[in-house]
């Protein structure tokens, strides 16, 4: 017998032996096992049941330091304390105007994304100016005149937040928004939502579009019924603080360039909410736009949605969506600088700390994820700014149109003919020149010479100081280091987009009419606005990371574990995020 055979026996006798050990003594690996009673950390944490979000019309992110430590401690002071806060959050897209800021915040996206380039533009194929919901294929419902044109999502170009609950859960989740501006409540929401509602000047209550449904839920028709606007007629909007309060922080009341329409209201306080009507009616629903009280009416409108929808009932994530607009009507008469605008924004927050006590009642915050922010900020009055020494000053539309004009004439007058000289200027929207492109081509016109032409004449008016051409953009163009060129390209959309855009001064307007106080640059005043998330998957802070209202949607979809909207060019805000 070899070794290797006598060594057989003794082998299996000790792996016996071992066997026996490790059946009486378990190795000390097994110790690392939870207890019966530990969460299993691996197991994915409950959704949210409503996703609230809180949109407010023109607020700048200075509006939380500036007013700060006079909110109460349960509306923005709260989301500042339990959320995240983003103190270098800025838009970068232009203009910043409503609607395209809107759109951006459900979808991540840029208007060259999403479409909806602004408030309005110049539709080519149409031959008009359209605005970013008109939809001649709808009708409103609750409005004055049966067959009255409605709104829709339909230029909305990319999916929101909303869409992709909805895809998720086969449509059982609810996606609902409130403003008291159709645009407002409508872009955030997306084209798959389940309802939006806004309110007509025209009738005094809350209307909608039967691109949702066929006639308003009952709830609705009874919230109307009763007729919520009109005990605010003869309302008299005073200041909440003593008038020293407003003095110290926002100057003198009523300064020069407070240009109102005395017949309608007065620039001091206290404003009597009648817009110079004996009763109630057209003016007078006008004027509620141009206070709070039409914040106090979305307020109740929310929470009687949020009861009758059953929002945050059930295991598929709602949402809801409130903008007030308030801020924006009273920011425009008024301007940044007004007790007028201090006074609402400190209201806005008793709203704000309304609803979420609402909601915290109703669903409860620990099962909600809400995001704050804004769709724009609003640029300094220009009287006022150069009073300050700052630039501030005034470009009218038709100077620009007529250099403009002067210059292409020159360049292609017809001389010999005698033929009066073609206007190849359809018009001026949204910020930028669009030519009428039949007219080039009849004519054999370069695009790409007028565009330069017609860039160059716009220089030479005083306030002008950059310009970017279809032709350039379709191209791209390479930043420039101050981000403009960078927020101009974000903004271009060939199909809607016009042929040459025009960029002005620092604490310059470019208007055709007198605004007070209005925004639409790619300036801070303007781009800087507050990006605030709460929720249970998120760790409180003010951080000072870059960041733009875009980050919000991809940072939702992360949190709620959805599919990012499509067009989503925004980060995930992982910094403030718990790690799972």
């Amino acid at each position: 017998m070899n070794g290797t055979q006598s060594a057989r026996p003794l082998g299996v006798f000790l792996l016996f032996v071992l066997t026996l050990f490790l059946t009486a003594h378990p190795p000390a690996a097994v110790t690392y096992a939870q207890p019966a009673s530990a969460p299993d950390r691996r197991a994915p944490q409950a959704r949210p049941r409503l996703v609230l979000l809180i949109v407010v019309d023109q607020f700048r992110y200075d509006y939380l330091t500036r007013f700060g430590d006079l909110f109460g401690e349960g509306g923005l002071k709260r989301l500042m304390q339990d959320g995240a806060v983003w103190s270098n959050a800025n838009y970068d897209h232009m203009p910043t105007n409503t609607a395209p800021g809107h759109a951006t915040l459900m979808t991540g996206a840029w208007p060259a994304q999403t479409g909806i380039i602004g408030n309005e533009w110049f539709d080519r194929d149409a031959g008009k100016s359209v605005t970013s919901v008109s939809d001649d294929d709808t009708v409103l419902l609750g409005g004055k005149e049966s067959g009255t044109r409605g709104a829709s999502p339909r230029r909305l170009m990319a999916s929101t937040v909303g869409d992709e609950l909805r895809l998720q859960s086969n449509g059982r989740a609810k996606v609902i928004g409130i403003s008291v501006k159709d645009r407002a409540a409508i872009l955030p929401l997306g084209r798959h939502a389940s309802a939006a509602y806004w309110f007509s000047t025209q009738v005094g209550h809350m209307v909608s579009s039967d691109y949702y449904f066929t006639q308003l839920p009952d709830w609705v028709q009874k919230f109307n019924a009763s007729r919520p606007v009109d005990k605010y007629f003869g309302a008299r909007w005073e200041r909440l603080l003593p008038e020293g309060e407003y003095a110290r922080r926002a100057g003198a009341d009523a300064p020069p360039w407070e240009k109102i329409n005395t017949a309608k209201d007065t620039n001091t306080f206290p404003h009597i909410i009648t817009g110079g009507a004996s009763r109630p009616g057209e003016d007078f629903y006008d004027a509620i736009d141009y206070s709070p009280f039409s914040n106090e009416l979305l307020l109740a409108f929310a929470q009687q949605a949020i009861v009758n929808e059953g929002l945050g009932t059930d295991a598929d994530t709602d949402v809801l969506s409130v903008s007030f607009s308030a801020s924006d009507y009273v920011g425009h008469r008024f301007g940044p600088y007004s007790h007028e605008v201090m006074d609402i924004t400190l209201r806005t927050d008793r709203h704000i700390a309304a609803l979420l006590e609402f909601v915290n009642a109703r669903v409860g915050l620990q099962n909600t994820l809400v995001a704050f922010s804004a769709d724009h900020g609003v640029a300094p009055n220009p009287e006022h700014a150069a009073q300050m020494g700052l630039p501030g000053g005034r470009i009218s539309v038709a100077d620009v149109l007529k250099a403009v004009r002067q210059g292409i004439s020159a360049r292609y007058a017809r001389r010999d003919s005698g033929e009066p000289m073609p206007d190849y200027v359809q018009t001026f929207s949204n910020g930028a020149i669009y030519f009428n492109a039949s007219a080039l081509k009849r004519d054999g016109i370069d695009r790409t010479e007028i565009e330069r032409i017609a860039g160059e004449a716009a220089l030479t008016v005083p306030g002008i100081s950059r310009y970017y051409t279809r032709t350039q953009l379709a191209s791209g163009v390479s930043d420039t280091g101050d981000g403009i060129s960078r927020r101009v390209q974000h903004s271009f959309y060939a199909p809607r987009s016009g042929d040459v855009f025009l960029i002005y001064d620092s604490f310059k307007y470019l208007e055709s009419g007198f605004a007070v106080a209005t925004h639409g640059s790619p300036y801070s005043y303007d781009t800087n606005v507050p990006v605030i998330i709460m929720g249970q998957q998120v760790k409180h802070g003010i951080y000072a990371e870059a960041a733009t209202p875009a980050d919000i949607a991809p940072t939702l979809a992360q949190l709620l574990r959805v599919q990012s909207p499509s067009s989503a060019t925004g980060r995930v805000l992982l910094e403030a995020l718990v790690k799972q």
